[in-house]
């Protein structure tokens, strides 16, 4: 059984929105074409759903978090709640981080709620199968909180981007910003699924690459509550880094454990691949201090970030992760399209979206034929308690990590979109 909830927002409609085009009137008064009385939006309604973990794993930094972003985009772009004179709705449901229920709830949606666009997707496996049921059916899938290179790389398609980050990006900052300083030796603990391999492939390319060396490695079960055996054997490896393949509680939980062991006071850097500031949040400074790691959004990083982050804050009681921050920017620049093309066809929005730079205060960049949207990434520090200013003061900016060089190049890229 699923969690959903729906926001209907059904006032009058804007008339300048309803009204046809110049363009299309002046078409129809030549015989090309006839004036629509409405925008050709289908079954007279835009509907988005957010497809979520809501109490698993993941669901601090999406969850509710993420239906409240889409909730802002949606009041952001329309104060009435329309789009060319249709109204908008936001949908919510739980994927419970499993890939059929992922699969099955997106079908349902768009076969008998007729949703149009499915976004967040945390967890990989359930983004790769939702990504498969979009492509059958002509819709569109915006994923923000899944990391897996796959998604733009071998498995990518033309209805799919890739908002926020993957295990490219976090790999090309931290690993090797570790490397470069002198952290050569690396240990992976892995999380035993498709974004665990990834992560770690990832990572590993980026560590050999800039002259360092994979040691060992170890998958865990997922989820996981005890980390003592993988562990050890990391201490034993006398890597110079101990890499954390895998994310969310999963995550939290190997650093407390790894503190309790006394793995970095004794010399080794534990180093996350995938941290969100929920994470550091969880884990407090004291424990956190001075782990370095890889994001696209820091809610602290200028005005207008600090501005869209208060407005959630007032909601949510915490600050926006990256994930969420993706979510609010995708929904908004998803009806952004709607409303240039005056369709929710999937095929028109898509081109839309790939043609344009979008800049939204958020994120600023392009989205690319294999569907990543290629932006800046941020290589942080966390702050030692000392450093911190007020709650959520958690990160030094140590360098801006340009998008050129936090996407895959398109020249190595296996998407069949691309052309090589």
């Amino acid at each position: 059984m699923h969690n959903q909830t729906t926001i209907q927002q059904a006032k009058p409609a804007r008339a300048q929105f309803g009204a046809p085009t110049r363009l299309a009137c002046a078409l129809a008064l030549m015989g090309v074409v006839s004036a629509p009385a409405y925008a050709a939006i289908s079954d007279d309604v835009v509907k988005i759903g957010v497809l979520t973990d809501m109490a698993g794993t993941y669901a601090d930094f999406t969850g509710q978090g993420s239906v409240i972003a889409a909730q802002m985009a949606l009041k952001d772009f329309s104060a009435d709640g329309t789009v060319l004179g249709k109204k908008i709705e936001i949908v919510s449901a739980d994927h419970q981080n499993k890939a059929d229920i992922g699969a099955e709830r997106a079908r349902s949606w768009i076969d008998r709620d007729k949703v149009d666009v499915i976004t967040e997707l945390v967890t990989t496996n359930v983004a790769l199968s939702v990504m498969d049921v979009v492509a059958q059916k002509n819709k569109i899938a915006l994923v923000s909180g899944a990391a897996s290179l796959p998604i733009t790389n071998e498995r990518c398609n033309a209805n799919t981007v890739h908002w926020v980050y993957d295990s490219y990006g976090l790999a090309a900052g931290t690993a090797k910003a570790m490397v470069n300083a002198g952290k050569k030796n690396w240990y992976f603990i892995a999380a035993d699924y498709a974004a665990g391999e990834a992560m770690m492939n990832g990572a590993a390319s980026v560590v050999t690459a800039n002259g360092g060396k994979v040691v060992g490695s170890t998958k865990h079960p997922f989820p996981n509550a005890d980390f003592s055996s993988f562990l050890l054997s990391a201490q034993a490896s006398r890597a110079d880094v101990i890499a954390l393949a895998n994310g969310g509680q999963d995550t939290i939980t190997a650093i407390k454990q790894a503190s309790e062991f006394g793995i970095t006071a004794a010399g080794q850097t534990l180093v996350p691949i995938v941290l969100f500031i929920n994470d550091v949040h969880a884990l407090g400074l004291e424990t956190a201090q001075g782990l370095t790691l890889t994001e696209g959004f820091y809610w602290d990083r200028d005005d207008k970030t600090r501005a869209f982050a208060r407005r959630f804050f007032e909601q949510a009681k915490k600050m926006p992760s990256m994930a969420q921050a993706g979510v609010y920017s995708s929904v908004l620049n998803y009806l952004k399209a709607v409303e240039a093309t005056g369709t929710d066809d999937a095929t028109a929005v898509m081109q839309y979206l790939k043609s344009t730079e979008i800049d939204d205060g958020l994120f600023k960049g392009q989205i690319r034929a294999d569907g990543k949207f290629a932006h800046d990434m941020l290589l942080l520090e966390v702050k030692k308690p000392s450093e911190s200013k007020e709650p959520w003061d958690y990160y030094h900016v140590r360098a801006v990590i340009p998008a050129s060089d936090a996407a895959l190049p398109l020249s190595q890229s296996k998407c069949p979109l691309v052309q090589q």
